[in-house]
């Protein structure tokens, strides 16, 4: 019955336009989610990453360095559409500092590091259908931006969804776009090779890729890095961050026993008797970025060595049809992560970063952070912290948790966090303007609507 079901679902992707190797991709992860393969690591067939390199302790010939960033290409995964704040565009054409967007601030960074280093650095945005669109429309008050003969972005596949209780493609008439879904970013491989731009992208002379999420604006361009990555040989590398206890739910690197290669495990890759281990900050020490380098000759002799399929670690995501509506169906979405691709590649790296250059915004509790003075955008357009330790922000979900509701609480602008170690709010509070907090800022439930007057100090 399945193989019917799974030749239904690639049909449809074929009439939908998908390239064949993402078919055969999907086809290869099927088999595998009608075997039950669990993706899950067990930590007695790992051990710990630990006293990798740190960037910190890299000296690189400016020389060497803007060469290498002048061979790099970067991408920018720009499929998230920003669900969890209750967004339906791409969570990138948020407004972040002032007016400007996260996609404003990333064309910034590279206008800047072009003018630097005297680099083509092409900008790249890994988009999904739901994305692409209003994201080429905002790229396109930026006239300078391409680089001559190559595009500004790259479609990521879609696949079917999956009714869970026999894995047939979901079928919702009400919304036929529902029934498809992006096959989470480890989509970018196969799609650079089926597009062809991979190959343009090495005629043209590039070589290395760095990619990351267009949600992280600490990612900026570095021709250090770049330099380290060319000068390792290596033909891929994670950057990592020190691991403290507000890190434990993120993904880890560690050293697979039975070959000796790098690999990413995940929450969902962890067995409930082994999360104690997953999020011990000592016994697993640094936190992956999804910031990635990899070299692009070496990318597309695997990816042509296993005929477009590199063979990431299924990741079965559980949803609803209809985000939106409890009651749909339930379905299974197929997916894979770019930062898992690390075990394909013997040699891969990985090298400690500063928090610098990992600030993502997952939740309005980051953007928060993000938009007031904690932060400063430097002349080269990066987030650069105005003080030793950012402050821990925690806003009730129940009024602050999607954009519109935030934004209607901070009518006059965000309050000021420099002189803060943590703002708690509890209840449905609207900020007034000027509004400062120092030390460990609280608001309690009243019950009913509140305000913070203006100018106060929390």
């Amino acid at each position: 019955m399945t193989e019917r079901y799974l030749a239904a679902a690639q049909d449809k992707m074929r009439a939908a336009g998908v390239s064949e190797p993402a078919i055969e991709a999907f086809g290869h992860y099927y088999g595998q989610l009608e075997q039950g393969v669990s993706g899950l690591i067990r930590e007695a067939d790992i051990d710990p990453l630990v006293d990798p390199p740190r960037l910190a302790d890299v000296t690189v010939d400016p020389v060497e360095g803007a060469a290498a960033l002048d061979r790099t290409v970067l991408i920018r995964l720009n499929g998230g559409l920003g669900t969890s704040m209750g967004m339906d565009r791409a969570k990138s054409l948020l407004p972040v500092r002032g007016e400007l967007r996260f996609l404003d601030v990333i064309v910034e960074q590279v206008r800047a590091a072009r003018a630097a280093y005297g680099v083509r650095l092409p900008l790249l945005l890994l988009d999904s259908f739901r994305t692409r669109e209003d994201s080429l429309a905002a790229l396109a008050a930026y006239p300078d931006l391409p680089v001559a003969g190559l595009p500004l972005d790259l479609l990521q596949s879609q696949e079917p969804k999956l009714l869970a209780e026999d894995l047939s493609p979901a079928l919702w008439p009400a919304r036929p776009e529902l029934e498809w879904c992006p096959p989470g970013h480890g989509d970018l491989y196969p799609t650079l090779l089926a597009s062809g731009l991979l190959d343009r992208l090495i005629e043209a002379g590039f070589r290395y890729a760095n990619a990351a999420n267009a949600d992280n604006l600490g990612a900026a361009p570095d021709p250090v890095l770049a330099g380290w990555f060319a000068s390792s040989g290596a033909p891929y590398a994670a950057e990592v961050c020190r691991r403290t206890a507000a890190d434990r739910k993120g993904g880890h690197l560690a050293w697979r026993r039975s070959d000796r290669r790098l690999i990413l495990r995940d929450t969902a890759q962890t067995a409930p008797e082994d999360m104690d281990h997953f999020t011990d900050e000592h016994r697993h020490p640094y936190f992956h970025t999804n910031n990635l380098w990899f070299d692009l000759h070496a990318l597309r002799e695997k990816l042509v060595e296993r005929r477009g399929v590199l063979g990431l670690p299924l990741i079965r995501n559980d949803k609803r049809v209809d985000p939106t509506d409890p009651n749909s169906p339930a379905v299974v979405q197929i997916e894979t992560a770019m930062g898992a691709a690390v075990e394909v590649f013997e040699g891969a790296r990985a090298i400690v970063v500063e928090r610098e250059r990992f600030l993502p915004v997952k939740t309005t509790d980051d953007l928060l952070l993000v938009r007031s003075d904690v932060y400063r955008l430097d002349a080269a357009s990066r987030l650069v912290r105005t003080r030793e330790r950012a402050p821990l922000v925690a806003l009730d979900k129940r009024h602050f948790a999607r954009i519109a509701d935030f934004d209607a609480r901070f009518p006059a602008g965000v309050p000021s966090l420099r002189e803060a170690d943590s703002l708690t709010v509890h209840g449905d509070w609207t900020f007034g303007r000027g509004v400062v907090v120092r030390g460990d800022g609280r608001l309690a439930d009243t019950g009913a609507p509140a305000r913070v007057a203006d100018g106060a100090v929390l």
